[in-house]
């Protein structure tokens, strides 16, 4: 290769992040590296999230989901005759399964579950081993997939929100980091319309954006106005393609003031909050503590710049993580899988701690590896009871009715129309719409009809007037909500139905005749 070739590579690769070789290993790097680490992450993928598969539902959000997919496949209209207080493209990917598919089993969900896990892992790798490495980007993509599973396995093996909306959120940060705008503002509105907390990168976007104006003196405007077309484009594509835009707006932006509340369970909600922060600092550890460390070893003794930290610093990072701890927090309820969301900043904080600093990833690899394992094993032994009997139920259900009736669930637990495959005799699919109740939030306070949605009683009994369900089936147990303390379902169920059967504490009522 000619001298001056040579150099201009040499004087390019020493700008580059650190850890990118200069001009000898550019061939290695571009044909090797991707081809080794993606079946490596594939493998890893699908290992750790194998004991899905295992069970015919993990959580009730994959309940509701299969019920909205089944109502709509049947010609239900989405925030209309189908509603939920979740954007549209979940959804709309449960139905179009179910139509390749069919609808009694949810591992094609499951399957596209571990290939979202998988792009979400090679997109960190990409991120990490831009400013770090080769070894940074491996690293980044197994500390992720290997923390995925740690936390409570109905968070990490279901098949819902938080899991297909990861890759558009990573992708958004990546890709203003590379200063392509408009792709960012199209992934952010990716992340926004399968759930809408996606939406708080934004935040690290704006500040990248920031940071590039600011650094290189360029016209911030025009990247802006290419972030906000990127962002309201695939929203309004949406609107229009739903028949009911002011539904979409209302069920998605508008409509969830109440539901987003504390409702006066502060300590059950704390309690939550802390639980599941030190489950996922517990599956972490091995790439959290270089992290206190940094932290730590930078306010105590102020140290000079680590070699290769200077690449944009990890105040991005900061920010990402900030936006995604206000976005976990947002509503009060802490479930275990909103704290998801947290784990791509954490894992690049992480793999950058380590990957400028006299760490050595065998260690951390190993404990990650150790508590995943744990986690793994914890999956395959979860208690199903509760999975039981709901089947149980749903079996006696099916036996009391024909495909043709409808059903009435008084619960929580929307599976249940799924498993019984019969179709609810409502759009509403849970007491929550009716009460205010949220199942993390067990408290009294603000539950009750006078608390429903807007409108929600009216439709509700027009669609009970219509046509009674053939079987009602009160699975509130002893929750605020049960029929002694709701009057039209007390009523209801007092008038035109008798019990039939007893399920530890679900009851199923059918219709007099």
């Amino acid at each position: 290769m000619p001298t001056p070739i040579r150099s201009r590579l040499t004087a390019l690769a020493e700008r580059l992040p650190l850890g990118v070789p200069p001009a000898d290993g550019w061939e290695r790097l571009r044909t090797g590296y991707w081809t080794r680490l993606v079946p490596l992450l594939a493998l890893v993928a699908l290992l750790t999230h194998l004991p899905s598969f295992l069970r015919p539902v993990w959580s009730p959000d994959e309940g509701f989901l299969a019920t909205q997919a089944r109502m709509l496949a049947d010609g239900g209209v989405l925030y209309d005759t189908v509603v939920d207080r979740k954007p549209p493209l979940l959804p709309w990917l449960y139905q179009a399964c179910f139509a390749v598919f069919g609808s009694a089993s949810l591992w094609p969900l499951r399957t596209l579950a571990v290939a979202a896990h998988l792009v979400t892992a090679i997109l960190l790798a990409s991120i990490a081993r831009g400013r770090w490495g080769d070894r940074a980007g491996v690293g980044a993509g197994l500390l992720y997939l290997l923390v995925s599973i740690g936390l409570s396995p109905e968070d990490t093996q279901a098949a819902t929100f938080e899991v297909f909306m990861l890759p558009a959120m990573v992708a958004a940060f990546r890709y203003a980091e590379r200063r392509r705008w408009l792709a960012a503002g199209i992934a952010v509105a990716l992340c926004s319309l399968t759930k809408q907390t996606g939406g708080a990168v934004l935040l690290p976007v704006l500040w990248m954006l920031y940071q590039d104006a600011r650094r290189r003196g360029v016209r911030w405007i025009p990247a802006l106005l290419k972030i906000g077309f990127g962002f309201t484009l695939p929203i309004a594509l949406v609107a229009v393609i739903l028949t009911k835009p002011k539904g979409f707006l209302f069920w998605v932006v508008t409509g969830s003031g109440d539901y987003a509340t504390v409702g006066g369970a502060w300590l059950q909600m704390l309690g939550r909050a802390l639980g599941n922060s030190a489950i996922l600092i517990g599956a972490g550890l091995g790439f959290l503590l270089p992290v206190g460390r940094r932290l730590w070893l930078k306010h105590r003794h102020r140290p000079l710049p680590v070699a290769g930290e200077e690449h944009g610093s990890t105040t991005d990072l900061w920010m990402w993580l900030l936006s995604s701890v206000v976005a976990v927090s947002m509503g009060f309820h802490f479930f275990g899988h909103y704290y998801l969301q947290l784990m791509p900043p954490l894992v690049l904080l992480g793999t950058g701690a380590i990957a400028t600093s006299a760490v050595r990833w065998k260690p951390v690899l190993a404990y990650t590896t150790a508590a995943a394992t744990f986690f793994w094993g914890l999956a395959l032994a979860w208690p199903g009871e509760r999975l039981d009997r709901t089947t149980e139920v749903a079996t006696a259900v099916a036996a009391q009715t024909t495909p043709k009736d409808t059903v009435l669930v008084w619960g929580m637990h929307p599976e249940l129309y799924w498993l019984a495959d019969r179709k609810p005799a409502t759009r509403y699919l849970t007491a929550g719409f009716l009460t205010n109740y949220s199942g993390g939030k067990d408290g009294s306070l603000n539950v009750g009809e006078q608390f429903s949605m807007a409108n929600a009683w009216q439709t509700f009994d027009q669609e009970i007037a219509k046509s009674l369900p053939e079987v009602v089936v009160d699975d509130s147990g002893l929750a605020p909500y049960q029929p002694g303390m709701i009057p039209k379902i007390e009523n209801l169920l007092e008038t035109h139905y008798e019990m039939v059967g007893v399920f530890d504490d679900t009851v199923v009522y059918r219709l007099k005749r």
